[in-house]
């Protein structure tokens, strides 16, 4: 069964830095008196704290406007995308042959871009397979331009095809994932003369934030724990069981608006995390049989390298968060108690929105 990869936030907090930030004096009060200053350093030492972490996020800021979506691809890269002409069953199969989730589309008839294709779309489809089980026999015939069909049947909202210039700001590209929920935005450029489009590359919310904590050196500044940040999500979870159907699984992610579900036991303590790119391994031949399976037996399918699911707590600090994004390639984190209970959930979309937006009511400005 798949356990839980060790490395956690907490493998890579660093060792304490000497600052000029004021520590409490730890030798307990004998007076009224010592109990004041006590109390007057510890208010200095969170003031400290709360003006290095606003200038670590202006440091951010300033860097995400600063630099391009271009300068975050790799110097060299593979870029895959998909004629909406192709079967689904066979676009699938190149997603997973190629070990990626996503992939831009190409309109060929009219010579332009035409949206992403992720595992929303393949949730979409299985949903269709069980409220039209009638049509099964057609599915292998389904073209990637038949999608938006398939969503008007099932009555979900198709997705806002958004993408932005490779050299436009960071910082808007940012803002434009974040407006459109999305977590990963296409790069496409336009041919001055003829005004033709070209698809550069997909810029995801995992390779911006790495593209920081590699770069920015105001990460480090980021030291209050998510237990003072208040982002994430710690109400209402979904949960499942090893013992779940994924079909079940895959409703709550469809009736959740979510992308993931932690697995826990009967105590609450997180053994893994049902993540919707999980539902292509189930589904890669085209046959969707194995839907029946349950969570426990559809994680054995994993691939060898799946890179294991991230934990984190109340307690850890923003800046070794920031550390695993640069170690380790990460989605989101499972927030959990010292007994390993379910507590929450930090995605990546949670962190982007925080370093953007907290202290700007506006969602402007540095």
């Amino acid at each position: 069964m798949p356990t839980i990869t060790p490395a956690t936030p907490s493998s890579f907090l660093r060792p304490a830095v000497q600052s000029s930030v004021i520590t409490p004096d730890p030798t307990p009060p004998s007076t009224s008196t010592s109990t004041s200053n006590t109390n007057q350093s510890g208010r200095r030492t969170m003031d400290v704290v709360e003006e290095e972490q606003k200038a670590g996020l202006k440091a951010i800021r300033n860097f995400l406007r600063l630099r391009t979506s271009y300068d975050v691809l790799p110097v060299s890269f593979r870029l895959i995308v998909l004629d909406t002409t192709l079967l689904v069953k066979q676009s699938l199969a190149i997603l997973v042959q190629n070990g990626i989730v996503s992939a831009p589309l190409w309109d060929s008839t009219q010579s332009k871009f035409a949206g992403l294709l992720t595992s929303t779309d393949f949730i979409n489809v299985i949903q269709y397979y069980f409220q039209f089980p009638d049509d099964l026999k057609e599915i292998d015939k389904f073209r990637l331009n038949s999608l938006r069909e398939v969503e008007r049947r099932i009555g979900v909202a198709p997705p806002e095809t958004s993408y932005i210039d490779p050299m436009k700001p960071l910082y808007d590209a940012c803002r434009q994932m974040l407006r459109s929920r999305a977590r990963r935005i296409p790069l496409i450029d336009v041919d001055d003369e003829t005004g033709q489009e070209m698809v550069v590359n997909v810029v995801t919310q995992y390779r911006i934030l790495r593209f920081v904590a590699i770069n920015v050196k105001g990460v480090q500044a980021l030291r209050k724990p998510l237990r003072d940040l208040k982002i994430g999500c710690y109400d209402n979870l979904a949960t499942a069981t090893m013992d779940t159907p994924v079909l079940d699984v895959i409703h709550l992610l469809v009736k959740k608006d979510i992308a993931s579900v932690p697995i826990v036991n009967p105590d609450g303590v997180v053994l893994n995390c049902y993540e919707a790119v999980d539902i292509l391994t189930l589904i890669k031949g085209g046959i969707y049989d194995e839907l029946s399976l349950t969570v426990g037996e559809s994680l054995l399918k994993r691939p060898d390298d799946f890179a294991g699911i991230h934990t984190c707590t109340l307690q850890d600090r923003l800046d070794t968060i920031f550390d695993t994004i640069r170690n380790s390639r990460v989605h989101r984190f499972v927030v959990v108690d010292e007994k390993k209970r379910l507590v929450g959930i930090l995605t990546l979309s949670d962190i982007l929105r925080y370093i953007l937006l907290e202290g700007n009511d506006a969602g402007e400005g540095s």
